[in-house]
Order: C-alpha cells, then sequence, then structure tokens
C-alpha cells in the first residue's frame, strides 16, 4: 500500500503540479534496533571536511531526522564534529543562513523560493520527503467545513508550506482570508494555543499534528488531499553556496548518508520506526504512522528531470521554486521573485549518487 501511494504522488509530481515545501543540537542516541546497522552503510568520507559541520534540522520524520537517532553522520565524518541545530520553521532556518550560522538546513520550497528572491547564499541538494497526510488542517468539533472557518481564528506559521497550503485551500474553496483571523504560530505554540482554546483550527506537520487530533481536534484537511487538487509540497535540503564550492565531497558524502537512511526505512520500517521514536516523542507505533505519511525518495530518483536533474540539465524543481515565490509576491510577502533561470543555477543535481 505504501509502494502504491509513493508512485501516485511521483505522478503528481511528473505532471509538475506546483510543488511547495514547508516546510527542520545534541548527542545523538544509541541505537537500539536492527536499523543500526545495514550493508549500504555509507562509508567514512577521505575527502577534506572542515572541523565542523552544521546541520540545522526539524523535527520531521525523514532522512535526516533518521540519521541523527542513529549516528550516521557522524560515522561518515568521523574528524569532523557535526553539530545539529533544531529549528522550528524554515522561516528560522532562513534566519540562520543570513547570519552563517549553518551550513545544511531543511527548509520547504515556500520558504527556499523567498530565500533565493532575497538573495539568501543557498542551493538546494536534496528533497527530503514528498508531503502527504502529514500535513493537516485541524479543527474543533463545531467546524465541519471549509466555509465555516470565517469569523474563527487559525493558527499556522507564516512563510511555510502549511501557510501556503491554508491560503491556496481558501482560494480554491473561493473564501476570503479576510472573512477569518490567521495568527502566525510557531507549531510548539500552536499547539499551546490550541490547549488554551486561543485557537479553532491550527495547520501544522507532524508531530505537532497528533497533538492536536489527540486533544480533541478533527482533520478537515489534508496536504494529501490538496494534492489532488494540484497542490504539492515537500521538505527540501539547502547547503550554503559557500561550503558546496568548497567541500562539495563532503556534500556528497552527506547525501551518501541520507540515501543509506532512505534504504534502511524501505528495508525494515518498524525498526526504524523504533529507532527515530525518542526523536519524534512518539511511541515507535505513532512513528510508523507518521513516517508513511512521508514519501522519502533517494538520490538516484532525485536526479531525475521532475527533481533536480543533473549539472547540465536542471529539474523542474526550479519552475516549482519560482511558482512559489510568485505565490509570495502575490500575498504580499516579498516585494519581486527572480527570473527561472536563477532558481535552475540553485539546483545542485551534480551532488546526487
Amino acid at each position: 500500500m505504501r509502494l502504491k501511494r509513493r508512485n501516485v504522488l511521483l505522478g503528481l509530481v511528473g505532471l509538475s503540479l506546483p510543488l511547495i515545501a514547508s516546510s527542520c543540537s545534541g548527542n545523538s542516541p544509541e541505537p537500539t534496533s536492527e536499523a543500526s546497522s545495514t550493508e549500504s552503510a555509507a562509508p567514512e568520507t577521505t575527502a577534506q571536511a572542515p572541523e565542523t559541520i552544521r546541520i540545522g534540522y526539524q523535527v520531521i520524520p525523514n532522512a535526516e531526522l533518521l540519521a541523527k537517532a542513529l549516528g550516521l553522520t557522524e560515522k561518515a565524518f568521523p574528524n569532523s564534529q557535526v553539530e545539529y541545530i533544531s529549528f522550528d520553521s524554515g522561516r528560522d532556518v532562513n534566519t540562520a543562513v543570513a547570519a552563517d550560522g549553518i551550513d545544511f538546513g531543511l527548509i520547504g520550497s515556500v520558504g527556499v523560493g523567498v530565500g533565493i528572491a532575497q538573495g539568501l547564499p543557498y542551493e538546494v541538494y536534496f528533497i527530503h520527503d514528498v508531503i502527504g497526510e502529514a500535513e493537516a488542517l485541524v479543527v474543533r468539533q463545531d467546524i465541519t467545513s471549509v466555509a465555516d472557518l470565517a469569523g474563527k481564528r487559525v493558527g499556522v506559521p507564516f512563510g511555510s508550506t502549511t501557510h501556503f497550503s491554508l491560503l491556496s485551500l481558501l482560494e480554491l474553496e473561493q473564501i476570503s482570508p479576510d472573512s477569518l483571523t490567521i495568527l502566525d504560530l510557531q507549531p510548539q505554540d500552536l499547539v499551546a494555543a490550541w490547549q488554551r482554546q486561543d485557537v479553532n483550527a491550527g495547520y501544522v506537520w507532524q508531530p505537532h499534528l497528533s497533538r492536536l487530533v489527540e486533544d480533541g481536534g478533527t482533520v478537515l484537511t489534508t496536504s494529501a488531499d490538496l494534492a489532488e487538487r494540484g497542490v504539492l509540497t515537500a521538505d527540501v535540503g539547502i547547503v550554503r553556496q559557500a561550503f558546496v564550492d568548497e567541500y562539495p565531497d563532503v556534500v556528497k558524502q552527506y547525501v551518501a548518508v541520507l540515501d543509506e537512511a532512505v534504504k534502511l526505512y524501505r528495508d525494515d520500517p518498524e525498526a526504524v520506526a523504533e529507532a527515530i521514536a525518542p526523536e519524534l516523542g512518539l511511541t515507535p507505533e505513532e512513528s510508523l504512522t507518521v513516517m508513511e505519511q512521508l514519501i522519502w525518495l533517494d538520490s538516484s530518483e532525485q536526479a531525475k528531470a521532475e527533481y533536480l536533474g543533473s549539472a547540465d540539465q536542471p529539474g523542474a524543481f526550479a519552475e516549482v521554486l519560482k511558482s512559489s515565490a510568485d505565490f509570495m509576491v502575490t500575498q504580499g510577502a516579498i516585494a519581486t521573485a527572480p527570473d527561472l533561470d536563477t532558481y535552475k543555477q540553485r539546483l545542485r543535481g551534480d551532488v546526487l549518487q
């Protein structure tokens, strides 16, 4: 069933539908499951590497979080200090890049489209996941349709995929955003506001989504539903331009680490769920459920024309970034968006395996 759903979503991407992404330190825990070993483990790098590799991550059940949980990155770079820095949303990751605070980051393509438009010095090297049911609009029991949101208070992290999805949903339903109160709340703040009953609805991602549902919420619409209506979302890996220019082999090796994590998940999802559960703050059973709501792609799949493509032929993902930035212009978030060639130049298909 998981493979069938994955093929459906890949087909949607192949149709060049709008693909907008959400969108995300500490010591890695010792793995306690069979997911801690694999014959395809990424070898230790022999390339020149910096003393410290700074990874800005989000708590999202994808390959990067699994690599952190299992210590795969530290194993691949034994001569570097790997520093994981947690962020609540892609907006904060953009701020960290602007301050030269991280080398790698996880952002949604909405945030990436905006970041490139604002001149942030990074490039896209990986697509961490394609989002389906892992993002959703959760409402209280008295809301049974999108039209019922009128006059209500809805929380969402501004500049994220869920923000884009909420606005797209309102547009599809021909409902003016001015008819409701949309509050800018980071995921943890949204959960707290929900528990205080300060909001009537929230559009957010896992694992925060599950917490709203556990506290009496009902899922009204998911990002998988929106994908069927032409709005697809994903989480995207970015790397500072100066870093990839100086350490291209290190970036390739990190891609190999992420590929290792993808393979582990595909080979034994139950063991992976057990390993990643502490990072998510969920049970292994809950972790497996939320992981299955995302589509994990390996680098060979991302090297295809509908994604990042190659160095000579940048993929269709450039059009995704361009369209997401254009949308944010219409929302008044940014003044202008650069041309398509600018976005093509930011795809680093050359680092894919």
